[in-house]
């Protein structure tokens, strides 16, 4: 049976196996769904945009979304797709990550709008007061070893071993499904597809436990074409707090997307249609070189995860080290992004009183900047008398004027000598 939601899904590439019935119960009635975040850190990152976008998919299409934060799980971890076992967190970093996430979670998700509206619940609230007792007796009875033996997740560690802990993380989590079924009506679990061992955990506990039927959908896990892992840069994850990953670094992460990736990540990040995204890929065979599908793609995330004035300072930061700007376009930039941007150039601190002692801009450049920028006089002399120095977008004139700086923010200088030689000076 087709549903407009999982047709939806369905041409987004974002299905990976899909419980028989859930089409069925999507077109039945309105129906309550979720999925679990791990609150290992104070942020989301780029690889939990495809569940947070499932539930966008699920809430648009007129179903009740709940985001699981793990409180109770955080403390212990999860082993589906992971090598070794994971640092336990204390109570404390966990309320701070949860408050973090949650924050994150209300940019996507309308709280407000009647029935469907989204709601966010953490399995601490269940959990803290289940005994080990209570569990093993209420819990444990119903689901077999043989059949959590049987779980990929719980296959693949077995050689090197695995703790308790996480060989029943899968009847916790089952617990979950099976407390929302029946506190909050909730029939569908989500995740991706590392999940769904666990996730049809949950609904043979309903299956067992509540002689109810419950759901599973889960999204591919997100890999780049070139076999590299999707949400990495090379400073790391990719985050959506902007103190972590800057608007302009996370604007430009999207901006570097291959072609092939960029046609695949702009159906599963964005809103967009079919039909604008298929214009989109036709504009771009006419014109790769213009890549317009990875620009459409970085102004929309950015927009969506930061704002319209984190976007436009993203815009112009991009256009100073890659394309024409001015020095008006370098001064509005903040000092996160100014910073952000030229992370990479070479730099050089100097006193206050040595910026003021400079005679002319040859010794500015040369001596005053401990040789940084021009390794000589003579050097500096040859470069400023072809007019290829510019201090702040601005070209300099007369190289034997005694230097006057506009610093940006008060402290800084951007040198630049030819087309893509920049160097940033900070005044102290």
């Amino acid at each position: 049976m087709n549903n407009p939601l999982v047709e939806e899904l369905n041409w987004r590439g974002m299905i990976h196996d899909i419980m028989p019935g859930t089409a069925e119960q999507l077109s039945k009635e309105m129906t309550s769904g979720y999925i679990g975040f791990d609150p290992t850190a104070d942020s989301l990152h780029i690889g939990n945009l495809v569940p947070v976008m499932l539930l966008v998919h699920l809430q648009r299409a007129g179903h009740k979304p709940f985001a699981l934060v793990g409180g109770a799980t955080g403390m212990v971890g999860d082993p589906s797709g992971k090598s070794a076992e994971r640092q336990l967190l204390d109570e404390d970093v966990l309320n701070k990550n949860l408050a973090g996430q949650k924050a994150q979670l209300e940019k996507f998700l309308d709280f407000d709008c009647g029935e469907n509206s989204a709601e966010i619940v953490n399995n601490y609230d269940w959990f803290k007061d289940f005994t080990f007792l209570d569990f093993i007796r209420d819990v444990g009875k119903h689901i077999t070893v043989n059949y959590m033996m049987s779980k990929d997740s719980v296959k693949n560690r077995l050689e090197g071993g695995m703790s308790f802990t996480e060989f029943t993380y899968q009847l916790v989590q089952g617990y979950d499904f099976y407390h929302l079924y029946q506190n909050k009506n909730c029939k569908i679990q989500m995740g991706g597809s590392d999940q769904w061992g666990n996730i049809v955990t949950g609904t043979e506990l309903i299956r067992r436990k509540a002689q109810g039927e419950a759901f599973a959908l889960t999204a591919p896990l997100i890999k780049k074409a070139d076999g590299s892992k999707f949400g990495k840069s090379e400073g790391g994850n990719v985050w959506l707090d902007k103190n972590r990953t800057s608007p302009y670094k996370f604007y430009q992460y999207w901006l570097n997307t291959s072609d092939e990736d960029a046609s695949n990540f702009i159906r599963i990040f964005t809103l967009l249609e079919k039909e604008a995204i298929e214009a989109l890929e036709a504009e771009h065979a006419e014109a790769p070189h213009m890549r317009v599908i990875q620009k459409a793609l970085a102004e929309d995330v950015t927009r969506r995860i930061h704002s319209e004035e984190d976007l436009q300072m993203a815009i112009k930061a991009s256009g100073i080290l890659f394309g024409k700007s001015t020095t008006e376009d370098l001064v509005s930039l903040d000092e996160a992004t100014l910073l952000s941007v030229f992370e990479g150039v070479p730099q050089v601190t100097i006193q206050a009183s040595e910026l003021s002692a400079a005679e002319n801009y040859i010794d500015l450049l040369s001596m005053t900047t401990k040789e940084v920028i021009f390794k000589s006089k003579g050097e500096a002399r040859r470069m400023l008398q072809g007019g290829g120095v510019s201090i702040n977008k601005a070209k300099i004139g007369d190289m034997n004027a005694k230097p006057v700086l506009d610093l940006l923010q008060g402290k800084y200088f951007l040198a630049q000598k030819g087309k893509k030689n920049y160097y940033l000076v900070t005044v102290e």
